[in-house]
């Protein structure tokens, strides 16, 4: 059993000196592995590139959990991956994985029993091994047909027992392979959100304005000749805080919301009785397009400080509207 402290205010002091050491050791390792990318790194992403399966990623214990992590950057990323567990495959899960696959198979020591064990039957049915290891002597670098050296100067745990800077270090690696198999295969924004569709993520880069805004019958809408209290109405039938005011081609000329109401109320010159709406209207307003996505929008009424737009094709027709509100209730911010 580990003793605590008795002093914990004492021991605190050095918690921060500890955890700058850790990133100390670890940038260190990470400097030491990117100065060894090189043909061997080059190799292992063409031959993924030129997979017609998957890649199969493997590992025992923490060299697992980073290869599960591996598996999915890589599959998020364009290029279709999952995980084996070395253990499971010599029980039934070898049969997850076809000839057309490449094995990336990661073992700090390249001594790892449970994937050693599978070696010659993915030689037999002819995978293509790439070893992710910290030693290029290993059994497993020299079984495999391209080797990726993570041997880190030295682990952040002072004990040199945990895996740490190594464990840091593979999932450099991986992360490396995903974004630069991504870049060749001239991966997109539109990509990415395709495989996440679910969440924030998937909400920013697949939510366009037409899927959130008010259209037909519910845009506020009135002509340039109405009356203020003409206006008034529209506003207070469509409930967006707004009207906007178009010309007979539908074109859009003129905004007014409530914010111009509280400033008209308090304009001595104007009689509300009387006026008209294009004596009160913002000319020529902002607006936003019907494909444009709807983070677009969020962005542009933060930067003007405003809360609410039209929504317009390309001739400046009025074909929707849209406020705050209806960004927040679609979860875009």
């Amino acid at each position: 059993m580990v003793d605590h402290p008795r002093d914990v205010a004492a021991a605190g002091s050095g918690f921060a000196a500890s955890g700058r050491r850790v990133f100390a050791v670890e940038v260190e390792g990470l400097q030491a592995v990117a100065a060894r990318l090189d043909g061997e790194f080059s190799a292992a992403c063409a031959r993924i590139l030129e997979c017609r399966g998957r890649v199969v990623c493997m590992g025992m214990g923490k060299s697992g959990h980073v290869a599960r992590k591996i598996a999915a950057t890589l599959a998020s990323t364009g290029t279709p991956a999952f995980y084996v567990h070395p253990g499971e495959a010599g029980h039934g899960d070898l049969g997850m994985i076809t000839d057309a696959d490449v094995v990336l198979a990661l073992s700090y020591s390249g001594e790892s029993d449970e994937i050693l064990m599978l070696l010659p039957v993915l030689k037999r049915q002819g995978n293509a091994l790439i070893a992710v290891t910290g030693r290029a002597g290993s059994t497993l670098a020299g079984a495999a047909d391209i080797h990726l050296d993570i041997s880190v100067p030295a682990e952040a745990c002072p004990l040199a027992l945990a895996p740490t800077a190594s464990t840091t270090a593979s999932l450099a690696m991986g992360d490396a392979l995903a974004v630069a198999l991504l870049e060749a295969r001239g991966f997109t924004a539109d990509d990415f959100a395709r495989s996440h569709p679910a969440g924030a993520l998937g909400r920013r880069l697949l939510l366009h304005i037409r899927d959130v805004m008010h259209g037909g019958g519910e845009i506020p809408t009135v002509a340039a000749d109405a009356s203020l209290a003409d206006a008034l109405l529209e506003m207070s039938r469509k409930r967006l805080g707004m009207t906007v005011v178009v010309d007979e081609a539908r074109r859009l000329i003129g905004l007014y919301t409530d914010g111009d109401l509280r400033r008209t109320l308090t304009d001595p010159a104007i009689d509300v009785r009387d006026a008209r709406i294009a004596d009160v209207m913002t000319r020529d307003p902002i607006a936003i397009a019907a494909d444009a996505l709807a983070v677009e929008a969020a962005r542009l009424m933060e930067t003007r400080k405003i809360t609410m737009l039209p929504v317009i094709d390309g001739d400046r027709r009025v074909v929707g509207a849209l406020n705050i509100q209806d960004l927040l209730r679609a979860r875009v911010v």
